[in-house]
C-alpha cells in the first residue's frame, strides 16, 4: 500500500517543532538566519521568506530571500519587519528564487525602498526567471488570456464559462507583480555567493520554473530550498501555453537529483511548510509521487484516449477552484507530455482540435 501524505511527512524530521514565526517578527533558524512568514490569499496560503546577515560593499545589514506578492497586506507587514527586526540595519540587496509572483512580487518595491544615493539595492536572480518576469509583467502571457484560453481548450476544456474565466485572468501576473528591477545580478548554476561572510553556492532547477535558484551553504549546513523540494506537497509542474510541447516533469525530476550530493543533516528551508532534514528521503518521495501518477495517467490512456482534462480528476480527486484548476490542467500535461515523449503514449488531435493521447 503506497504510504499516505501523513506517513510520507512522519520520515521527516522537523527541528523547530511547530514553532511559526508570527506575523510581522521573525524567527531564528541558524546563526544569521531569520524565518519570515507571509499570507498568501489562495489555497495555498503562506510564502516563506528568508533573512540573512550580511556585508556588502562594505555596508552592514541583510540580505533578503523572495519577497511575497505585491498587495497592501505583504507591504504593511514589510514595513512592520522593517522597524522592528533588522536591528537598525538596511537590507542590501534582494535574492528572488524564481519568478513566481509570490517570489518576486514586491522585489521592485523593496529594492526602491532601500536604495540610497550611496547604495544600489540590486535584485539577484536567473537571467531566465528575470527575462520572464519582465514579459510577464507587461504582458498577458503564460498564466491566463487568450492564449491559454486556447491552450486548454486545445487540451479538452470545453466549458464555456469555464474558458471565458481563463480570458479573464490575462492581468494575473501583472496584478501580482506590477513592477520588476529594471537592473539585476545574474545568478546561474555553479555561482558562488559570499553572504554574511560564508559561501553559498546556486544550485539551478528546471521544471517548476524556467531557471529556479536554490541557495546551498556547506558551512551553515542550509539549504534555501525555493520551490524545488517541500515537505507536504509537491511542487506545481506544469507545461504552460507559451511552451506548449514543453516536458517539465523530465526536467524536473532530472533537477531534484542535483540536490542528492547534499549532506544526509541539510536543514532544508522551503518557500511553503516548515524547515526540516530529511531532504533525501524527500527527494526519493516526490521520484515515487510522481512514478504512482505516471502510473495511474498511463492505466486511463489504455482504457481510452485521453485528453488533459480527463486526466485532471484522476490525478487530483477532489474539488478545484479556477486558481488549482489551471495548475492541474499544466501537471496534467506535463505527466502526459512525460510519457508521450517517453513513449509509451502517442498524441494525435480529434475533430474538434482536441489532443488525446493513447497507450502506444
Amino acid at each position: 500500500m503506497t504510504p499516505d501524505k501523513a506517513q510520507l511527512e512522519a520520515r521527516l524530521h522537523y527541528p523547530l517543532g511547530a514553532a511559526l514565526p508570527a506575523p510581522g517578527g521573525t524567527l531564528a533558524v541558524a546563526p544569521g538566519i531569520r524565518w519570515i512568514r507571509m499570507a498568501l490569499p489562495f489555497a495555498l496560503d503562506h510564502i516563506n521568506l528568508w533573512l540573512l546577515r550580511d556585508t556588502l560593499d562594505g555596508m552592514e545589514g541583510w540580505t533578503v530571500v523572495d519577497t511575497c506578492i505585491a498587495h497592501d497586506a505583504s507591504r504593511a507587514q514589510w514595513e512592520t519587519l522593517f522597524l522592528q527586526a533588522l536591528d537598525g540595519l538596511p537590507v542590501l540587496r534582494v535574492i528572488v528564487t524564481h519568478m513566481h509572483p509570490d517570489h518576486i512580487g514586491l522585489a521592485a518595491w523593496v529594492c526602491e525602498r532601500w536604495t540610497t544615493a550611496t547604495h544600489e539595492c540590486r535584485l539577484w536572480i536567473s537571467a531566465t526567471d528575470y527575462n520572464a518576469a519582465c514579459i510577464g509583467s507587461r504582458s498577458t502571457t503564460g498564466f491566463g488570456g487568450e492564449g491559454a484560453a486556447r491552450f486548454f481548450a486545445a487540451h479538452g476544456m470545453t466549458d464555456p464559462a469555464s474558458l471565458e474565466q481563463i480570458r479573464g485572468r490575462a492581468s494575473y501576473y501583472p496584478s501580482l507583480v506590477p513592477a520588476v528591477p529594471t537592473q539585476y545580478r545574474r545568478l546561474m548554476d555553479g555561482l558562488t555567493l559570499s553572504i554574511g561572510g560564508r559561501d553559498w553556492h546556486c544550485i539551478s532547477g528546471y521544471g517548476h520554473a524556467p531557471e529556479h535558484i536554490a541557495l546551498h551553504c556547506p558551512e551553515a549546513g542550509v539549504l534555501i530550498s525555493g520551490d524545488m523540494v517541500l515537505p507536504r506537497i509537491s511542487t506545481n509542474v506544469s507545461v504552460y501555453d507559451v511552451e506548449p510541447e514543453g516536458d517539465a516533469l523530465t526536467l524536473f525530476l532530472d533537477s531534484l537529483d542535483k540536490f542528492r550530493p547534499l549532506p544526509a543533516d541539510t536543514l532544508v528551508l522551503p518557500s511553503h511548510g516548515k524547515p526540516f532534514t530529511g531532504l533525501h528521503e524527500r527527494i526519493d518521495q516526490l521520484h515515487q509521487h510522481h512514478r504512482d501518477r505516471l502510473d495511474e495517467v498511463l492505466a486511463a490512456c489504455r482504457e481510452r484516449p485521453c485528453s488533459a482534462t480527463d486526466i485532471i480528476p484522476i490525478m487530483f480527486p477532489r474539488p478545484l477552484d479556477l486558481h488549482q484548476t489551471t495548475f492541474a490542467m499544466g501537471e496534467a500535461v506535463a505527466h502526459l507530455h512525460r510519457l508521450w515523449f517517453d513513449g509509451r503514449l502517442t498524441r494525435e488531435r480529434d475533430a474538434a482540435g482536441i489532443w488525446r493521447f493513447a497507450a502506444a
